[in-house]
């Protein structure tokens, strides 16, 4: 496992455009060829898929996804759906006014932390999906949980202001180590700086060389 820095589209927001699991790589259509092998390499993953998700290149924060499935945006057009069952995933609107679902949801194949925006009123679907048992929260007293909660299947890293509470709550949702970390020189929202899965890890440019040796410590790379 190793770790590595890169940029997409000239901007360290990696995770911004790009979703992955331990098999299969989500990228937006028209990404360059050499740099999708590169990003395969890197991550050593089997399938790349080149879609859009609503129309948009936006796949890190309009998306969730783990080894059992993918979750999209109610937005998401019939076409896209197909393209994505290419993964031979479960994949599946969430019924939910939020857009933005990849904000509010974390999740590894051992459990799924979700945003209390969604009121319970997602949850079913949620585990029919990906798989795994969830619980709703908040943390720091944000609800973006997703944009604040990075996960594999052999670590997490929150977001700095997590306090010890949550931090413990999240480990037992995820049944993995979770540390508090930031990432391209000090972002908070590490779901936009990453993207991770049980062999590799890739952050933006900005980030530090203390912040690499915590992100690496973290997600056991």
């Amino acid at each position: 496992m190793v770790i590595h820095k890169y940029d997409v589209y000239r901007t360290p927001n990696v995770g911004l455009f790009v979703r992955t699991n331990d098999d299969t790589l989500l990228l937006p259509f028209g990404y360059a060829e050499t740099k999708t092998k590169k990003l395969k390499e890197y991550l050593t993953v089997e399938k790349i898929i080149h879609v859009s998700v609503a129309g948009t290149r936006l796949i890190g924060p309009m998306t969730v996804m783990n080894n059992n499935g993918i979750l999209l945006p109610s937005t998401v057009s019939d076409e896209e759906i197909r393209i994505l069952k290419q993964s031979g995933l479960s994949v599946e609107r969430l019924k939910s006014k939020y857009t933005a679902i990849g904000n509010l949801i974390s999740a590894n194949d051992k459990g799924a932390i979700v945003s209390n925006l969604f009121k319970g009123e997602v949850d079913q679907d949620i585990k029919d999906i990906l798989g795994v048992p969830l619980q709703t929260m908040s943390i720091g007293g944000f609800v973006q949980v997703g944009s604040m909660v990075v996960a594999t299947n052999s670590g997490a890293i929150v977001h700095p202001k997590a306090d010890d509470a949550e931090i413990d709550r999240i480990s037992e949702i995820l049944q993995v180590e979770a540390e508090p970390v930031t990432v391209n020189g000090g972002s908070p929202y590490v779901s936009s700086g990453i993207i991770a899965n049980f062999s590799s890890v890739i952050v933006g440019t900005l980030t530090t060389g203390p912040e690499l040796i915590m992100i690496s410590r973290a997600l056991k790379v």
